[in-house]
């Protein structure tokens, strides 16, 4: 069921990267250099450029988002290779991802309850039978694309920046190869824009109205993409904690 993906795709992975960060930073942290550090580099591309790739094939919406959702736990885990300075990062990025990710799922979730439809052909001219879900859906790609200037485009400069900041070169190549997949990320994120907004043709999912339900939770999700993004007090906040 949509709802039990998108809780496992936010809630197991905000808990794993906490748990790497208590198990490799404070727990063992003297010997994470050592023996684990090089594993990890490993992991996290993997992680990252698996998903992407795997993301670009899928045209179901839910397989689409799961194999987004392994990419950006990839990004997340960045934050565990910056050590102490990584936890503000990491817990903004989670944050993001958390609003960005959940309004991607009640978009899909209101349009399979009302529709059926699950492919992304389906979202053809979504903007002209729904255009409130194709505004909700475009922030919330925008954000984990990490398109400026949406929440999700600082939460990687921040994690970005955290791991930077430690002088290492082998991760400086390892921000390298995030941000090249982040580009290829943009591909198919804007694939999804791309026929709600621009593919011509009549529209495939009737207008209808969403259950409250679903209403309030996209109104919560989008008013967290937005203020994450746009109040400058949110990132500024985490940059100083990540510099000082």
């Amino acid at each position: 069921p949509t709802a039990i993906t998108s809780y496992l795709s936010v809630i197991s992975k905000g808990a794993a990267a906490f748990a790497f960060f208590v198990i490799f930073v404070q727990a063992f942290g003297p010997l994470f250099d050592h023996m684990w550090e090089w594993m990890m580099y490993a992991v996290i591309i993997a992680t990252i450029t698996v998903g992407n790739l795997f993301a670009i094939r899928q045209k179901n919406m839910k397989r689409f988002m799961a194999f987004s959702s392994i990419s950006q736990a990839g990004y997340i885990m960045l934050g565990v290779m910056a050590g102490g300075i990584g936890l503000a990062s990491m817990m903004f990025y989670i944050f993001v991802y958390i609003v960005s990710n959940l309004g991607a799922f009640a978009v899909i979730s209101s349009i399979e309850n009302n529709s059926g439809k699950l492919l992304m052909d389906d979202y053809d001219g979504l903007h002209k039978t729904n255009p409130w879900l194709s505004f909700a859906m475009t922030l919330a790609m925008f954000s984990l694309a990490g398109i400026p200037p949406f929440a999700g485009f600082f939460s990687k400069i921040l994690i970005f920046t955290a791991v930077t900041s430690t002088g290492s070169m082998a991760l400086y190549m390892l921000v390298l190869i995030a941000l090249i997949n982040t580009i290829i990320s943009l591909y198919y994120y804007l694939l999804v824009v791309k026929a709600i907004w621009i593919k011509p043709g009549d529209a495939k999912i009737d207008s209808f109205k969403s259950a409250c339900g679903e209403k309030i939770a996209l109104w919560i999700c989008v008013a967290g993409i937005i203020f994450a993004g746009i109040v400058p007090c949110i990132y500024e906040y985490c940059v100083n904690a990540v510099i000082g």
